[in-house]
This record gives structure tokens, C-alpha cells and sequence, in this order.
């Protein structure tokens, strides 16, 4: 295991104290948050959705290629030859601190639990609820053989927790495991987990690079310019997973969410062979309905960006 330090390449974004977006608008403060939430009309959020079909992915891969499953929202499961890897999991009935604070889930995970493999590693993008799902890192720990990899300053909140081993990147840093390399890169975000923690977390994308294709995660983004910064050091990705959900109302989500219309200049920008949306579908976070984002993306008709049911799988060859 072999850990790296931060890439020149990329831009300051810490200034001793709080991390933010480098050239870029910061993310909403808790006025902007208290507007919103006096001046929004959100779509009416449906009750629990029974549509999701779970699968049951393989214990193990076989070949070159990677079968991509979308479990939930940001969750999804990598596998390739000799390796399983879990992005942002949430297995919980709510994102939010307590079991009965927070958005409800209105769709199940489209993997149960008892069908989830062994996870080599577990990648985290950034601490919000719907991100950073303690319950459920709590029980991938239990199973042990997993590594966590967090951006900077998130590691201290695992191990308090008795979650590990956790893996600090930064930036630009990358960490080496058995078959495949992790490279933190940017990402257009924002963190808190409390009133008074604001920004003191760093969020972050990651690119994985398998002994023969690249995968880019871009974890919880706005549109920016770091998508070209991300194709110009690493390459067109074979798969990119970008965020399309939580979008409305733009004066308040744009620093911080992609909407579908960003999501596909991303894709393009990225070059990526083919890309998958995350981010939607599972948790009602904003004003848009809670399948809005995936109609809206599959009405542009790009036949190399998908939209995926949790539970649905994609093969990349």
C-alpha cells in the first residue's frame, strides 16, 4: 500500500483554516438555506416508491471488464478482476444525523445487504448525511478487510467511530491498493455535519485506475472547470459516474449541483466513453420532483450517458 502526496497541478484550496472552491462560488451558508426553505415550492414528494428490483451481483468478477451496479443515490458498486469497490454507500432509512432526522428513503437499495460482497475499498466523496452514512460504515467495518479512503480531515470522524483503516487524500494524493490506484481530484462542493464545522473538511472526486481502464467518481459537484483539469492528467475515462439529482432552485444548488443539462457538458468535457447518473432517485433533497433529474437527462438522448434503476448493472468493456 503506497500513499502519495498532493499534486501541484490542481489549486490551493485551503487557507488554514476552512477548505473552499478555488475560482468558483462557495457553497449555500445557513441564511441562504433559511431563504430557501421560507421561499421554495417544491414538487410534493411521493410515498415509498415499490419499483426497485434488487440484484444479486457476483462475489467476484471474472475478465478485463467491470460490471458497474447502481445500488442507491450515490452508491455504487465497482467490480473488477480481483477487486470489489463501494462509492458513498447508504444503506439507512434516512441521511441525517439521528434515525428519524433527515430525508426518507423513498426507494430500496437495489443490492440488500445480505447479497453486498466483500469490499476491498470504500471510497468517500465529502460528510454530508446522504454521503458519509455512519450505520453503514459502521456495519462494512464489522466485515472487515475493507479500507476506507476519505478526503482530507473526514479520517478523524471514522476513527472515532471505530472505522477502518482510514486513508486521508488530499487533492492531487493518491493511494495504491492491490490491482488498482485511487487519485483524489477536485470537486465543486461544500462540508458540514454541524452548525459550527462548515468547510473544515475537504470534498473531493476520485479517479480509479485499473490496470487497464480508468474510472472517474465525481462524488457531489457543481459544473466547473476541473473536469477538463481531470481529462488534461488522467485521460477520456473509460466510465464517469456524475451527479444529476439535487438541482432546484438553481440561485441555491448551482455552487454545489450539477443539474442534468450540466451533468452532459461534464460528459462531454471528460470524454468519457460512457457515463452513469448518480445522485438521484433514492432521497427527495431538493425542489425538483424525485425522478425529474433522470427524464429530463434521458429526454437529451445521449445514448453513451445512462440512467440506471437501482439494482440495474452496466458491463464496461
Amino acid at each position: 500500500m503506497q500513499e502519495g502526496t498532493s499534486d501541484p497541478d490542481f489549486p490551493k484550496h485551503f487557507d488554514g483554516k476552512r477548505f473552499y472552491n478555488p475560482d468558483a462560488p462557495q457553497g449555500p451558508g445557513l441564511f441562504d438555506a433559511l431563504r430557501w426553505k421560507l421561499t421554495s415550492r417544491p414538487d410534493p414528494s411521493p410515498g415509498f416508491i415499490a419499483d426497485v428490483e434488487q440484484s444479486i451481483p457476483p462475489r467476484r468478477v471474472e475478465g478485463s471488464g467491470l460490471r458497474t451496479t447502481l445500488v442507491n443515490h450515490s452508491t455504487v458498486l465497482l467490480q473488477q478482476l480481483g477487486s470489489n469497490i463501494l462509492t458513498d454507500p447508504i444503506w439507512s432509512e434516512r441521511a441525517g444525523p439521528l434515525s428519524w432526522i433527515g430525508p426518507r428513503r423513498l426507494r430500496k437499495p437495489g443490492v440488500s445487504w445480505e447479497h453486498l460482497p466483500s469490499i476491498e475499498a470504500v471510497l468517500i466523496s465529502h460528510n454530508h448525511y446522504d454521503h458519509l452514512d455512519l450505520p453503514t460504515l459502521r456495519r462494512l467495518a464489522d466485515r472487515g478487510n475493507s479500507t476506507f479512503i476519505v478526503p482530507a480531515g473526514v479520517a478523524r470522524l471514522l476513527r472515532t467511530e471505530n472505522i477502518g483503516p482510514a486513508h486521508e487524500l488530499d487533492w492531487g494524493a493518491s493511494l495504491s491498493l492491490s490491482g488498482f490506484t485511487i487519485h483524489c481530484v477536485p470537486a465543486l462542493h461544500s462540508s458540514r455535519r454541524g452548525i459550527y464545522d462548515r468547510n473544515t473538511t475537504l470534498w473531493c472526486g476520485y479517479v480509479i485506475e485499473y490496470r487497464e481502464l480508468l474510472v472517474y467518481f465525481a462524488g457531489d459537484t457543481a459544473f466547473g472547470s476541473h473536469f477538463a483539469q481531470i481529462r488534461e492528467k488522467f485521460g477520456p475515462p473509460h466510465l464517469a459516474l456524475l451527479p444529476i439529482g439535487a438541482y432546484q432552485p438553481r440561485w441555491f444548488m448551482s455552487p454545489v449541483h450539477m443539474g442534468p443539462d450540466e451533468a452532459v457538458r461534464a460528459h462531454e468535457i471528460l470524454a468519457a466513453k460512457t457515463s452513469i447518473a448518480i445522485h438521484h432517485g433514492t432521497f427527495q433533497l431538493a425542489d425538483e420532483g424525485i425522478d425529474t433529474p433522470g427524464k429530463q437527462l434521458m429526454a437529451r438522448a445521449h445514448d453513451s450517458f445512462l440512467v440506471l434503476k437501482n439494482g440495474q448493472f452496466a458491463g464496461i468493456p
